[in-house]
């Protein structure tokens, strides 16, 4: 057991692990994914108000407001999900990166929540990378977690 252990670092040392450029431009992406998504939804209720009626509108801004003050949560568990089942986003895929454990094997759910939770609400704790050998940022320390390269 403890050679499989040790040989795992190596194999996470020569995948290399994500810079920060790669990083950025997958969180930008998948930013980007979750404010449409989320922009689209509120023009489909403001429409659906519209046809209604206006006390449906009320209700409508309402849902609204409540629906883009929750952002940070709707990114977070779509962030969650996806590193919980397949290890990256949309946007990591586009460039190429990947989220696993400090072993090198899958992320855990609960870290993957940890992780998307502390990203989401606590966006700075990311300019941490910049000081780490291993370009993890604050919620990747907290969460065990690396992003690698694939």
């Amino acid at each position: 057991m403890s050679a499989t252990l040790s040989a795992k670092p190596a194999t996470l040392s020569a995948a290399g692990f994500a810079g920060v450029v790669s990083r950025f431009i997958a969180y930008v992406v998948d930013a980007l994914v979750v404010s449409v998504a989320s922009a689209g939804t509120a023009a489909g209720m403001s429409l659906i108000a519209t046809v209604v009626g206006s006390d449906a509108s009320d209700l409508t801004r309402a849902l609204t407001a409540a629906y883009l003050v929750a952002l940070p949560a709707v990114f977070a568990l779509y962030c969650a999900v996806f590193w919980g089942l397949t290890g990256r986003t949309p946007g990591m895929a586009m460039v190429g990166v990947k989220v696993v454990g400090r072993s090198g094997g899958r992320v855990h759910w609960l870290s993957a929540l940890a992780r998307a939770i502390l990203l989401a609400y606590f966006p700075i704790g990311s300019l941490w990378l910049l000081v780490d050998r291993r370009h993890r940022a604050i919620h990747d320390l907290i969460a065990r977690t690396l992003v690698i390269r694939t």
